[in-house]
């Protein structure tokens, strides 16, 4: 993309935003448009559960609503940036709270293992399956960026940025959890059960 062309983006989307923080209706929806897909499948990848996932999406844009109206932003080109951000906390409070929960549910003796969702089993293919079950055995960081590369459809410098974290770490990352998840996958075709085992 040519420099003109993502100064136009990058009006635009001052434009749009600043529209928003003063309430107006067509505006928010065009946000929502645009990144409410990506924040909900973020929120999927980590909950495994569709109504968790879109309560944390509106709590996202809830908290962006506040946040915009209040004059808590100011766009300087990050706006992906600090959605994504305001999104991972709120999977990660969300995270902490199931914890507590069934740590508090152990100690009961109450634990019991979550139903799968209505449908997935039948809908979805052994491969799916695989995949998930290889994503789980990554670690939080090599999870994370994984899921914010490949559900929320960050680039690699937003990554950098929203994490915190040098460029080359995260492309060595990212690098590191497709070979593991690659090995993990071969393995797990050749011996099913063996690899989950």
């Amino acid at each position: 993309m040519s420099s003109q062309g993502s100064e136009s983006q990058d009006q635009g989307l001052c434009m749009l935003l600043e529209a928003a923080s003063r309430g107006d209706d067509a505006a928010w929806r065009e946000l929502v448009a645009r990144y409410g897909r990506r924040v909900f499948a973020l929120a999927r990848s980590r909950c495994k559960d569709s109504e968790v996932a879109e309560e944390i999406t509106q709590s996202v844009f809830t908290t962006i609503a506040a946040k915009l109206a209040g004059g808590e932003y100011a766009e300087r080109g990050r706006f992906e940036s600090w959605l994504f951000r305001v999104a991972m906390n709120r999977v990660r409070d969300h995270a902490r709270k199931q914890k507590r929960r069934m740590g508090s549910l152990d100690q009961a003796g109450e634990a019991r293992t979550p139903a799968p969702e209505v449908g997935t089993l039948a809908l979805e293919g052994s491969q799916v399956e695989r995949l998930r079950d290889a994503v789980a055995m990554l670690s939080d960081a090599d999870r994370e960026v994984v899921e914010l590369r490949h559900h929320g459809g960050l680039g690699f410098k937003e990554m950098a940025e929203l994490l915190g974290e040098p460029l080359g770490t995260i492309l060595a990352r990212h690098h590191r959890a497709l070979k593991k998840l690659r090995e993990f996958l071969e393995a797990s075709a050749e011996s099913p059960r063996g690899a989950l085992s």
